[in-house]
């Protein structure tokens, strides 16, 4: 072993990572009325904040907080379901952290930077040198190890991972500007001239979201953001900023750290934080070769999911006829129709004579007879009557469901029980 690889191995034993999962995720509409953004289901078989986990215990970082807040039950189950085979006699734990009032009678979570504050006592009897701050609603593939080592080489007191973004699309994102050493000089959010990255003119560097900081000074820095009226609390608008004035700030971009496979052409790192962005996310994966290959066991991403049986395809009978054409079905699923680009999640139900194209059906949602469905997300615990016709009219569409602007449609058991009610 080198000495780079076990100095990194020693690195991550002496840190502590927060995974900040109280996300409300209120641009994916009814997808969060009941669960939080970290745990919407994802690819088939995981939820969102599974990633940022995975990357955790892939990179040997076993010392973890989850830290919750809005709607978490769904989150909490998948948490301690999927992830309770930490070894405690190794010094290795998942922590759930949700909000309990725990200052006073009042306040829940006032910004991610209260979150962590407000758990301070937690982390320090930890007795961390290094702590890790990931936001747990992106989908990433990360060694943390090497940011870790950056960190530590650099003689920062905090290190932001940044994810490079073409430069005329960077107004859209709050942009890092940094000198030579990539030490931060300043922050600026959604800025209309933004500045390049170092090397790179056509691209710019965007939070996102994952920081490390020596555990001393972040504590006086939460102690003190703290008792600024004036704060939001939060690291983006707060913490960061005041690091990048304090001089102590350098960044790192995300292909220094990011996990690729053979053959990606570039790291792959998205926020699926709208409809759109969600169902294009989880279409990729049926392509031939998608941009996330989930098929890499050396970066295995770990979830928890019930003991089912192999999907089935039944019938041999023409318009009847079980089959999948580059589409990715889970366990438990019973297939008697047509599919195609879709992504189906466990136990779900496709009746014959139905069509499912360019679609997504999270976990047991049942397809009935003479079903067409095109480019359209399907809540959990769904079940779409005979007939139904879904993406081929985008009035009809509009009026019964959430329809984007780009054509996703997006269907939840509530809207169709209305539409029950109304005799349709």
């Amino acid at each position: 072993m080198s000495n780079q690889v076990f100095d990194r191995s020693q690195l991550t034993r002496r840190a502590m990572a927060l995974v900040l999962a109280g996300g409300r995720g209120s641009r994916l509409k009814e997808l969060t009325d009941t669960r939080s953004k970290p745990a919407v289901y994802f690819g088939g078989k995981f939820r969102i904040v599974d990633f940022s986990l995975s990357n955790c215990l892939n990179s040997n970082l076993r010392r973890i907080g989850v830290v919750t807040q809005y709607k978490s039950h769904s989150l909490l189950r998948h948490v301690q379901r999927g992830w309770g085979f930490m070894k405690a006699e190794m010094n290795e734990f998942i922590d759930l952290l949700p909000a309990q009032q725990r200052l006073d009678d009042e306040s829940w979570y006032r910004g991610t930077a209260d979150a962590v504050y407000q758990n301070i006592d937690i982390i320090e009897s930890n007795g961390p040198k290094y702590i890790v701050i990931l936001a747990g609603d992106h989908i990433y593939k990360m060694d943390y190890g090497r940011m870790l080592a950056y960190h530590v080489a650099k003689g920062a007191e905090c290190t932001v991972g940044c994810i490079e973004v073409p430069l005329a699309e960077a107004s859209a994102f709050g942009v890092m500007a940094v000198d030579a050493a990539w030490q931060i000089t300043d922050f600026i959010e959604k800025p209309d001239n933004p500045p390049p990255m170092p090397g790179r003119r056509d691209m710019a560097l965007a939070s996102m979201g994952v920081y490390v900081f020596n555990a001393q000074y972040l504590y006086d820095e939460l102690r003190r953001d703290i008792a600024d009226p004036n704060s939001a609390h939060d690291f983006g608008r707060d913490i960061i900023p005041a690091a990048v004035r304090n001089g102590v700030a350098c960044a790192q971009p995300f292909s220094k750290s990011c996990v690729m496979s053979e053959g990606d052409e570039s790291p792959y790192w998205r926020d699926v934080g709208t409809i759109d962005a969600y169902w294009e996310a989880n279409i990729d994966l049926t392509a031939t070769k998608p941009q996330l290959n989930l098929y890499d066991n050396e970066w295995p991403i770990w979830t928890w999911q019930e003991q089912l049986p192999p999907a089935k395809f039944v019938h041999n009978e023409p318009g009847r006829r079980g089959e999948a054409i580059e589409s990715m079905v889970s366990g438990g699923c019973i297939i008697s129709g047509a599919l195609n680009r879709s992504l189906l999640f466990s136990s779900c139900r496709v009746h014959s004579h139905s069509t499912v194209n360019w679609s997504v059906m999270l976990p047991h949602v049942t397809v009935g007879h003479h079903v067409r469905l095109d480019r359209v997300v399907v809540d959990r615990g769904c079940r779409l009557p005979d007939g139904l016709v879904v993406g081929e009219d985008p009035i009809e569409d509009a009026r019964r469901f959430r329809r984007t602007d780009s054509g996703i449609t997006l269907i939840t058991q509530t809207m169709l029980n209305r539409l029950a009610q109304t005799g349709e």
